[in-house]
């Protein structure tokens, strides 16, 4: 029963982030194309789908029922962890090392993406932490 719910959730997960991810790349490349710089870009991106993806991950994915706000609070701090991942991965990769930002920022979010799940089923969605923040 576990992993056939661990499946669900998986599937679920990876339908939210590829309809998300794809949405704020495309976001993102476009940014980056009329001249925002990549991390500027990036960073507005990261705002709109911390919010967007809670919702769906929260309502869909985990079917999570808890008070909106623990869960918020914790997500916030995951993606919050999660940005500055990006953004040093972004400085690092792109500014110091020279490679495309194009490239280096899809690896980041399938990186980052893995990362989440993890946190999302341990930690953020987790029945266990109901009052743990």
């Amino acid at each position: 029963m576990q992993v056939k719910l661990i499946r669900r959730q998986l599937f679920r997960y990876l339908v939210v982030g590829i309809v998300s991810n794809l949405t704020l790349y495309l976001g993102y490349l476009l940014l980056t194309d009329i001249g925002v710089g990549h991390k500027t870009a990036m960073s507005l991106l990261y705002a709109a789908g911390t919010s967007l993806t809670f919702i769906f991950n929260r309502n869909w994915t985990f079917q999570h029922n808890d008070h909106i706000s623990h869960g918020f609070i914790r997500y916030s701090v995951m993606y919050a962890v999660g940005y500055f991942i990006d953004l040093i991965g972004l400085y690092l990769l792109v500014d110091i090392a020279g490679y495309p930002h194009q490239i280096i920022q899809l690896f980041l979010a399938i990186l980052l993406a893995i990362m989440f799940f993890i946190l999302m089923r341990l930690w953020i969605f987790n029945d266990r932490h109901k009052n743990a923040i």
